[in-house]
């Protein structure tokens, strides 16, 4: 990740960093950081603990990176920073940032999209392989020093009314942005159907994404629900209670 963010913390520092003014910078040390590498713009750049508030001789900051920084630690800074002009979080959504309660209407900020797609597409694979191929089970007696001969020998292929295998699985995605589109090509690779549900329906790298109006006719016909939604106020319970009615009794959630 650290030198896809250089190149991407370099990009925003040519759009937002003016040459004619030099500003403070507080960048967190739980990011292993080439600082030399950040040189040639207009900014101070200073150091700072993730894992405690930031100190007053820097609360002057005009400019915050923030990755891991605990929901009290931001809070604190959003009432402390009054000097604060933009905030470059690492994490994919703003979420954190957002709840802390800094003023949006004098502040900027960045996210790191595009950042984390590769691993959390690849962790989300894992989790549907895991639940498919009964890993977690196996795992489960493995540590008992046992091999049930249910997990092996002969088995039915592609079963009704069963999640066995990724091959002609019905796959949901719901949330479909840059996420979506790097797991999808893991998904079909492997011989899955995937649909995409989004806010916008539409042809999206070649998967058909519904509306979420649609929701009720695709849920009753999926194998595996992927939910890679952002967190926020219009996404808050949307997988409620009659939504978890809709899906199959075999179906899995990631």
């Amino acid at each position: 990740m650290l030198s896809f963010f250089l190149v991407f913390l370099h990009d925003l520092f040519s759009v937002h960093i003016s040459s004619h003014t030099t500003h403070n910078l507080l960048y967190p040390t739980s990011l292993k950081l080439d600082v030399d590498s950040l040189q040639g713009f207009s900014v101070d750049l200073v150091p700072y603990d993730v894992k405690t508030t930031i100190p007053e001789e820097h609360t002057d900051a005009e400019i915050l990176v923030t990755w891991t920084n605990s929901a009290d630690n931001l809070k604190d800074a959003a009432a402390r920073l009054k000097d604060i002009k933009w905030i470059q979080s690492l994490a994919a959504g703003p979420n954190d940032v957002l709840s802390a309660g800094f003023d949006t209407s004098k502040v900027t900020v960045t996210t790191g999209s595009g950042l984390h797609d590769h691993t959390v597409a690849e962790h989300a694979l894992g989790l549907l392989l895991n639940a498919a191929r009964r890993f977690y089970e196996m795992r489960d007696y493995q540590l008992q020093s046992k091999w049930p001969g249910h997990l092996g020998g002969p088995q039915p292929d592609r079963p009704a009314n069963a999640f066995t295998t990724l091959r002609d699985a019905r796959v949901l995605i719901w949330g479909f942005g840059n996420i979506a589109k790097s797991l999808t090509p893991h998904l079909r690779g492997l011989g899955a159907q995937v649909k995409g549900v989004a806010r916008n329906a539409g042809i999206r790298d070649g998967v058909e994404v519904y509306g979420e109006d649609k929701l009720a006719e695709l849920l009753p016909k999926t194998d595996a629900l992927v939910m890679i939604l952002p967190g926020s106020e219009s996404t808050k319970n949307a997988l409620n209670a009659a939504r978890l009615k809709q899906l199959p009794k075999h179906a899995w959630i990631v």
